[in-house]
């Protein structure tokens, strides 16, 4: 593990849910999508199951996508822009059979304020670490999915959409047809 064992976890929610909206197509196109992303992602606390609720949190998407292609300081200003907006207040927390870890904002505030607080903090570690180069996108040329690269070498590529396969077919294709001619 790089980080605190909150950060890993938030990183990767983060990166998922920018993705959800990618080329890929909508990924959250209902409530019961969100139900399921927020299972996947152990995601806890309120939950209203609104469809304000899900166009809130679809929203905060275009936000989070920015920080991958931003730079140290545009990172900081909008890690500080939504913690700011969300009225954070950092508070050690221990719940679910977790050690303690920081929480800035209680468990039930609205879930898009949540999640914004969790990667805004998550992220936080990452720029006081000196880490920001984990946060990439991914190299295939038909994707735009990002992701965070957790691998000790920093070599992780490709998102978890299979393009890593498709880019390792499409090299072997070359190579079967450059050897045949």
């Amino acid at each position: 593990m790089l980080f605190a064992h909150d950060t890993e976890p938030a990183l990767i929610a983060a990166a998922a849910l920018v993705n959800t909206g990618g080329s890929h197509g909508e990924a959250l196109p209902d409530v019961a999508a969100l139900d399921a992303f927020l299972a996947t992602h152990g995601w806890t606390g309120r939950h209203e199951r609104t469809e304000a609720e899900l166009r809130a949190v679809r929203d905060l998407r275009p936000r989070l996508r920015r920080i991958w292609y931003a730079d140290t300081d545009e990172v900081v200003a909008t890690v500080n822009e939504l913690l700011r907006d969300a009225g954070a207040l950092p508070q050690l927390i221990r719940h679910d059979d977790e050690p303690y870890h920081l929480h800035a904002v209680p468990r039930d505030a609205p879930l898009p304020t949540r999640m914004a607080v969790e990667a805004a903090m998550a992220l936080a570690d990452l720029v006081r670490g000196d880490e920001l180069s984990r946060l990439r996108v991914c190299d295939h040329p038909d994707c735009d999915n990002v992701l965070v690269d957790l691998s000790k070498n920093r070599s992780r590529r490709y998102c978890d959409a299979g393009c890593g396969n498709r880019a390792a077919v499409t090299a072997y294709r070359a190579r079967r047809a450059a050897a045949r001619s």
